[in-house]
């Protein structure tokens, strides 16, 4: 479909020949000889850029980018002006105008602005749904913000503020399942680029190939199946927020061009020679010490300290346990909302268990117990009974699943196969026969893949989990002829 240009002009020499040279370039063009008919045919061609005169008579450029400005602020608007007006080009820019050209220009010179804008818009548009798809992942997905009062939450609330303020690189490590995309977000929305776009990549989930394209892009014919030009994301970015998830995992090569962008904030997309710059804020997280990857080799020394300008540390859940409490409640009155149900409450014996307990999974696992406990508890308080089979033994690595989502171990998180599940049956208080852990997990992961048809990387983000670690238990899945081959 080809992008609607509208030229806006008196003159009707003007409008043919500005018409003439976008039409070469590939445009279709509208045209309107004066503002209140550009306004009028607005709304019926929406089209992608407007390109106006300046000086007209009944309504001026100034008054027409006004009208442009309150039907479609992302609009971008050129206006073309003679020597004698830059200035007021100049202040219709400050009001919102995309850019000017001045009068007399080559025709290349047009073409070449207009292309600017077309792309402009085009990037505002993908900003914005990815925002707001993004958004609406977290809602569901991540969570609330951090909750807490504890000694180790007040500093790194403290913390929190001092890095929003800057706008340097931040370096996340944490245990699986203790916020971090949650700090990254909280940074995000204090900071001087709260307006601006987040976006966010795992790095464990693509291969080192797709992870590149994914990042910076890439031209069209770069590689097979690079049918059309692709935005990477650190463009998508520009003036906002990148959160690299799982950062340990790139890979070498990958790393050498994520140093330059940090230290120049320059790439080029993979087929291209010509070098695009950004102004982007990182913030990356990692569940591992990259001290020691960058000790054995695995992680480059000069990226590492490039990317660990601004360290926060987020403590495990089993050195906060005062904050259990205030956590449970939180969780189990949200699940209680989001379920349409009675709120509940855990009695005195419950929520000792749940201070006593030493957390491997951190937040999130805790988010899953009460989630858990608020459906399958009957009357409205939670009692001990009921939750302890759900606690593992210390020194039990063993991941606990449930009907919201995986709680996967920082063993399993870092890429080593999926231990067995307990042998232990989950409590039939909503009726039915008794069911292992390892059927409830199954039948979620199998409604996770429906409700994202299939895409594993979308159902393990979903779920909490790798996608490695989704794709080990399809297969021993298939391999015992509990899922169908297909999935």
């Amino acid at each position: 479909m080809s992008i609607k240009v509208l030229v806006v002009d008196d003159k009707q020499m003007m409008r043919d020949s500005v018409g003439a040279t976008l039409q070469r370039a590939g445009y279709t063009v509208v045209v309107a000889n004066n503002g209140r008919d550009a306004v009028a045919k607005l709304a019926r061609h929406q089209p992608a850029v407007v390109v106006t005169d300046l000086k007209m008579p009944e309504m001026t450029g100034l008054e027409l980018l006004q009208h442009l400005r309150e039907a479609d602020s992302d609009l971008p608007v050129v206006l073309m002006t003679a020597y004698g007006t830059v200035g007021d080009a100049v202040e219709a820019m400050k009001r919102g105008a995309f850019d000017f050209v001045q009068k007399p220009f080559e025709g290349d010179q047009l073409v070449v602005v207009v292309k600017r804008a077309v792309e402009h818009r085009q990037l505002r548009k993908e900003n914005a749904a990815l925002k707001a798809d993004r958004a609406d992942r977290v809602e569901r997905v991540v969570g609330p913000a951090l909750v807490g009062s504890s000694g180790p939450m007040r500093s790194l609330a403290t913390q929190i503020r001092q890095v929003a303020l800057s706008s340097g690189t931040v370096l996340i490590q944490g245990e699986s399942g203790t916020g971090k995309e949650v700090v990254a977000r909280t940074i995000h929305a204090h900071s001087q680029r709260r307006d601006r776009v987040m976006l966010c990549l795992n790095c464990a989930a693509l291969s080192s190939s797709l992870l590149e394209s994914e990042l910076f892009g890439h031209e069209r014919g770069a590689f097979t199946g690079a049918d059309q030009l692709r935005k990477g994301r650190f463009e998508l970015a520009d003036g906002g927020t990148l959160l690299l998830d799982e950062i340990s995992e790139v890979s070498p090569q990958l790393q050498a061009k994520l140093l330059r962008v940090l230290q120049e904030g320059q790439f080029e997309r993979v087929g291209s020679s010509t070098s695009m710059r950004v102004d982007v804020r990182v913030i990356a997280t990692t569940n591992r010490d990259l001290s020691r990857s960058v000790a054995d080799g695995s992680f480059r020394q000069d990226l590492y300290y490039r990317l660990n300008v601004l360290p926060i540390p987020i403590p495990p859940l089993r050195s906060r346990v005062d904050d259990v409490p205030l956590l449970a409640e939180h969780f189990i009155s949200m699940a209680a909302q989001r379920e349409g149900r009675e709120a509940k409450r855990f009695d005195d014996e419950a929520m000792t268990l749940l201070k006593e307990y030493h957390w491997p999974g951190n937040v999130r696992e805790l988010q899953n117990i009460c989630e858990r406990a608020s459906v399958l508890c009957r009357g409205s308080v939670v009692e001990g009974g009921l939750i302890q089979p759900w606690l593992m033994p210390r020194g039990d690595a063993t991941s606990l699943v449930h009907p919201s989502a995986a709680v996967p171990s920082a063993q399993t998180l870092a890429g080593s196969p999926p231990l067995q599940p307990p042998v232990a049956t989950a409590q039939a208080d909503i009726g039915g026969p008794l069911r292992s852990l390892e059927e409830v997990e199954r039948e979620e992961v199998i409604r996770a893949l429906g409700r994202f048809s299939g895409n594993r990387t979308r159902t393990a983000q979903a779920l909490g989990i790798g996608v490695r670690t989704l794709g080990l238990k399809l297969k021993k899945w298939k391999e015992q002829n509990l899922v169908a081959q297909s999935v």
